[in-house]
């Protein structure tokens, strides 16, 4: 029997980058720079997904493929042992938003799955960026009741229902499934969700775009868990989000930093993680593998069954630490 790369011992699959993916949204912008060296032609984006399905694998031996296709055939490297779901579990983007993004809400696994679809999403941002005055939407105000939302709606001023949070650059946001929410202008996010692209829209500002009423109505939560998150900081880390699906942390890294130190308290000891530069360069480095360099909002997937390694700063390097926190009931 033909042994493929990723059942080879003693290292099963190295670590390797992503290539980001730039998808055109009517509320993004045209000029990208200095974030990606990207100016939008025909569409403003406002998205740049960097581990959706359809990302390509940049570097290694299984560079050309989608991510969504190597998890196909390789997701026990890549998750390790015991996962819930071969799929992948994480969507991770940067919003680039010029105008106000819908006022929305996302089901929860059991809605989703009651409508065919095979998980709901909850998410959180992070604030890469934020002009004065920026702010977002997060869930609603008290005593509001589901009629109540449907006459505002109606009336074209669900708006004014909203509890807005203002944002600064470094701000955690958890945002859990049924949570009605907006982003508004003035900041650039890190979202971190489950890999799920579905969104039911409760307003959209006259776009023309298909509103999903009923649906929304259904998977909105009037109280939610969702809102600021104060990071905790230990010796050599910030975790900046621990909830469920996933788990969000910026690592310190002095010089270089080993793999072997980077697993926190509790955590799997094998399982997928992603690392994220917000800012400056790194370069990742191990036996058995080429280096793989990581420069400034690039991604590198570090998969459950990668070698050893160490993380070299190569100037700047800001690193955040991305990990899926599976559920206690697998959807």
């Amino acid at each position: 029997m033909m042994v493929l790369p990723w059942q080879s011992p003693p290292h099963k699959m190295a670590p390797f980058r992503i290539a980001p993916r730039f998808v055109d949204r009517v509320w993004g912008t045209w000029d990208l720079r200095p974030w990606f060296d990207r100016v939008a032609v025909g569409h403003p984006v406002g998205e740049v997904w960097l581990t959706g399905d359809e990302c390509m694998v940049e570097t290694g031996a299984h560079a050309g493929k989608t991510l969504g296709a190597l998890f196909h055939v390789a997701s026990e490297a890549l998750l390790g042992a015991g996962a819930p779901s071969p799929e992948s579990p994480l969507l991770i983007k940067v919003i680039f938003a010029r105008e106000k993004l819908s006022v929305q809400v996302h089901p929860d696994d059991k809605l989703a799955q009651k409508y065919g679809q095979p998980r709901g999403k909850s998410e959180c941002w992070y604030a890469l960026a934020a002009e004065p005055g920026a702010q977002v939407a997060v869930g609603l105000k008290p005593g509001l009741t589901l009629g109540k939302v449907r006459e505002e709606i109606d009336a074209g001023t669900l708006e004014e229902s909203l509890k807005m949070l203002p944002v600064t650059e470094g701000d955690a946001i958890f945002v859990d499934a049924g949570t009605v929410h907006a982003i508004w202008p003035g900041s650039i996010l890190l979202e971190t969700q489950q890999n799920c692209d579905l969104t039911y829209r409760m307003y959209d500002y006259g776009r023309g775009r298909e509103l999903h009423i009923q649906k929304a109505l259904e998977a909105t939560r009037l109280i939610t868990r969702a809102g600021k998150v104060s990071a905790r900081v230990l010796a050599d880390r910030a975790i900046l989000v621990d909830a469920e699906y996933f788990h969000v942390e910026r690592l310190r890294v002095a010089g270089s930093r080993a793999s072997t130190s980077m697993r926190g308290e509790g955590e799997r000891p094998q399982g997928l993680a992603y690392l994220f530069a917000v800012a400056g360069a790194g370069r990742i480095a191990g036996p058995g593998f080429e280096p793989v360099d990581l420069p400034a909002r690039g991604i590198v997937a570090v998969p459950a069954a990668s070698p050893t390694f160490a993380v070299e700063d190569q100037g700047g390097l800001d690193l955040i630490r991305i990990t899926p926190n599976w559920p206690e009931k697998a959807p």
